[in-house]
């Protein structure tokens, strides 16, 4: 049965994240989140439906994606960056805040909660993790567009709109043929070696 604290956890992650999102988009001058609801806490306006389900059958889910018009940006490659960085960086700052109390406070807090903070925490951790990588639909795809010479960018584009297909092959063949064969994840490796480092790095800063 699925952790009721990994939802909980799940539910803040990618609210904040896609609220993060919709805020950056809106700030350089794209009003097309704002007018779909999605500067928003609440978690409804953010939950996608087959993403959902996914979580909980498999474990792997997402959110609904926040809707862009690159015509309301005034550097629309720049601007797409800046608003694909927000969700990764909001899961980090949050996991910073969250951070304070579990080093300093713990004696106050009940064990429920000092478990769900942590539970948060790490789960934010692994969603900004996990959009780093540069493949569509994920944040990193966007990010590194703006490190694309123009000379290379319809070439970008189009393995973007084949990315997608090339990171579900690749999610198959990592947790169904080298995780379950041969009992070694790629992925699960990169995740929780830039995790614990993350994780590590907060804790001594603060």
């Amino acid at each position: 049965m699925f952790d009721p604290y990994v939802i909980i956890a799940l539910l803040v992650a990618v609210t904040i994240h896609e609220c993060s999102h919709a805020m950056v988009a809106y700030y350089l001058g794209d009003p097309t989140a704002k007018l779909a609801g999605r500067i928003s806490l609440n978690p409804l306006a953010h939950l996608d439906p087959m993403g959902t389900i996914m979580l909980f059958l498999i474990h792997f889910g997402w959110g609904k994606p926040v809707p862009v018009n690159l015509n309301y940006f005034r550097r629309p490659v720049r601007d797409s960056s800046l608003t694909a960085f927000a969700g990764p960086v909001s899961n980090l700052i949050l996991a910073f805040v969250l951070a304070l109390p579990l080093k300093y406070l713990p004696f106050l807090m009940p064990m429920w909660l000092d478990r769900l903070l942590f539970t948060i925490l790490d789960v934010n951790i692994f969603l900004c993790v996990f959009n780093f990588f540069p493949f569509a639909p994920l944040d990193g795809s966007k990010m590194i567009g703006i490190l694309i010479p123009k000379r290379f960018r319809l070439a970008y584009d189009r393995y973007l709109q084949k990315s997608m297909l090339y990171f579900i092959i690749f999610l198959l063949f990592d947790q169904y043929v080298l995780a379950h064969y041969l009992g070694y994840s790629i992925l699960q490796y990169l995740i929780s070696t830039m995790a614990i480092f993350i994780k590590s790095v907060i804790f001594l800063g603060t």
